[in-house]
């Protein structure tokens, strides 16, 4: 019998953690499987070390080199009704796969589903971690990935499940100038797919220092920056003048990126006394209050210090402007 679902994993010199996530796979409460292992040309044993004694359990050699090469491949050679990532240092809980299956099949209009997520190490997470876990289990609902997507990726990749159709309308992930994981969310969501979450914590994430975001210049906060002004002038902006609610560095780096994408940007809001009535970028700087007061522009919200979106929120709401509509967070 063919399997429902085809779990794709790269592997990429897989190390310590490896029999863990291949283990987490393939006990699975939701036994209809096949978990696809790509060798991204690895230089250590940890693939030759595994049992390969189920049959559920498949090895390829991947079809070129990277984490975009080696996912495609993997989605090559896929049967399965619905395609599933994973990564080779994390953790599915074993109630994943079913709990994934049956929110799909609850929600047949939507295309992706991510899950929450554990972020641990062996060091233990605080500050930043601790908040953008909060972040990412709060954002569920299709309506509400729609509107905070350019904060950040709210789906966690290596905790996706895909109905085939939208993974082959997206043709898998691409090698571009900014993370291969965001790209295809973005192009999901330019599509017009719904992607959600059901409530439950389904993958332990694991945070340590080898891992590529940490490593690999590709997923610097520049680069991800640069995806969020493509896909905005491209796709939310509508021709729209923008201003951008942050004048500190993002909210620079962000008027030079979307200005370089096409985008006309009328000034900057900030709440800095030292800023307010000059100019950054040669545009004016205005305080809060301007926000108010706004005509026909989309505001930018390039602020991402803790507590500060809520804020912001609150006096937009109080305001009667509407996210998604008349601004949108971006950091």
């Amino acid at each position: 019998m063919n399997p429902l679902v085809s779990v794709v994993m790269p592997v990429h010199n897989g190390g310590k953690f490896l029999p863990q996530a291949v283990d987490s796979i393939l006990s699975q409460s939701f036994k209809g499987l096949e978990l696809i292992l790509v060798d991204d040309h690895s230089t250590d044993s940890a693939l030759a070390s595994l049992d390969n004694s189920d049959p559920r359990l498949k090895v390829f050699n991947s079809k070129g080199f990277g984490v975009v090469n080696a996912c495609n491949t993997g989605f090559s050679h896929s049967i399965g009704r619905f395609i599933a990532r994973m990564d080779a240092d994390d953790i599915s809980l074993p109630e994943r796969l079913e709990q994934q299956l049956n929110y799909l099949g609850k929600n047949p209009a939507i295309d992706i589903a991510g899950c929450c997520v554990e972020i641990f190490s062996d060091n233990g997470i605080r500050g930043g971690l601790e908040r953008y876990q909060a972040w990412l289990n709060s954002v569920r609902e299709p309506a509400e990935v729609h509107r905070q997507i350019f904060i950040e990726s709210p789906l966690p990749n290596p905790g996706v499940m895909f109905r085939r159709a939208a993974l082959e309308k997206l043709r898998g992930y691409r090698n571009n100038s900014w993370p291969e994981d965001y790209d295809l969310f973005l192009r999901a969501d330019a599509s017009k797919m719904r992607m959600g979450k059901p409530r439950p914590v389904l993958l332990r994430w694991r945070e340590h220092e080898s891992r590529l975001t940490h490593t690999d210049p590709l997923y610097s906060r520049e680069k991800f920056m640069h995806a969020k002004a493509y896909f905005l002038v491209r796709h939310r902006l509508k021709d729209q003048p923008v201003v951008i609610w942050g004048a500190g560095p993002t909210g620079r780096l962000m008027h030079d990126l979307i200005v370089g994408e096409g985008a006309e940007v009328k000034g900057f809001i900030d709440v800095h006394p030292r800023r307010i009535g000059g100019q950054k970028r040669g545009l004016p700087v205005w305080p809060v209050e301007k926000a108010g007061s706004l005509g026909e522009v989309m505001l930018l919200v390039a602020v991402g210090a803790a507590g500060a979106r809520e804020e912001i929120a609150a006096f937009l709401h109080q305001h009667q402007k509407v996210e998604g509509r008349d601004y949108l967070f971006v950091a």
